[in-house]
């Protein structure tokens, strides 16, 4: 069995594939200070509640948290048996090499999303990954990344406005009934709300236009489906992209091995 490994930011989502699906996906906190023998109590209480028996054989480690990188290794090492890919080292191939000034370093989620986005839906695509950064990852017609935007995220948003304006509540994210808010809550949500609307529309339009050929977009992260129901706004939603992305990194690693 693969487990695969997503240390984002904010959270970190653990998700074993069993060579056909994956049978079970876990989600905690990102805490850069968690031991390997913390995560390993975490997830073998979660995974035997979930009723199962995984065998472990192989590991690979997206991480946006370098600090969290070392405390994985361990774990996998220590608990399975096996040597983790980390994707954007230099020993984790990829399948096409991204395409960008040279010197930059690519966060590994967006190489991920790229890799996962083509291997499903092919090239010329824009992946809008709504995390703790709202990302705009261009996927080239032979499946490079080839850049993208990072604007702040939906909730990285919210807490600023909360923090920075002390009249100015915490609210949670959600589609308004009306435009025009008539109490706080209702105009912070709407101002959310429909500003990423607008974002991710004038966005995708703009890296459209500059692309200059036909491209899809595939909306992933925890919000995508929110946002996908004020307008067209995505061809495709996808909750998985991320996990997929890493199984097709693992598989072509294992073939060019």
């Amino acid at each position: 069995m693969l487990l695969c490994i997503d240390c984002g930011n904010t959270n970190t989502v653990f998700s074993i594939w069993d060579g056909t699906e994956f049978i079970c996906t876990l989600r905690t906190s990102t805490e850069h200070q968690r031991t390997a023998d913390q995560y390993f109590v975490w997830f073998s209480t979660l995974v035997t509640h979930h009723g199962i028996e995984p065998r472990i054989t192989d590991v690979i480690i997206s991480s946006t948290v370098p600090r969290v990188v070392f405390n994985l290794r361990v774990f996998s090492d220590r608990y399975f048996g096996t040597r983790p890919l980390v994707v954007g080292k230099p020993d984790c191939l990829l399948p096409t090499d991204p395409r960008v000034d040279a010197g930059t370093q690519v966060g590994s989620d967006r190489l991920v999303n790229a890799a996962g986005a083509f291997d499903r839906h092919g090239g010329d695509l824009i992946v809008v990954d709504f995390g703790t950064a709202t990302t705009f990852d261009v996927v080239a017609e032979d499946g490079a990344y080839v850049g993208g935007v990072i604007a702040p995220g939906v909730n990285l948003s919210l807490e600023a406005l909360h923090q920075a304006a002390a009249a100015l509540p915490h609210v949670d994210i959600t589609k308004p009934q009306a435009v025009i808010g008539t109490n706080t809550v209702a105009c912070m949500q709407s101002g959310i709300f429909w500003g990423y609307v607008g974002l991710v529309r004038e966005l995708t339009g703009r890296i459209k236009a500059e692309y200059d050929r036909p491209m899809r977009v595939i909306g992933t992260g925890g919000l995508a489906p929110l946002f996908d129901q004020a307008d067209v706004l995505f061809d495709r939603v996808e909750s998985d992209l991320t996990m997929h992305g890493l199984k097709v990194i693992h598989r072509y690693n294992k073939e060019n091995s």
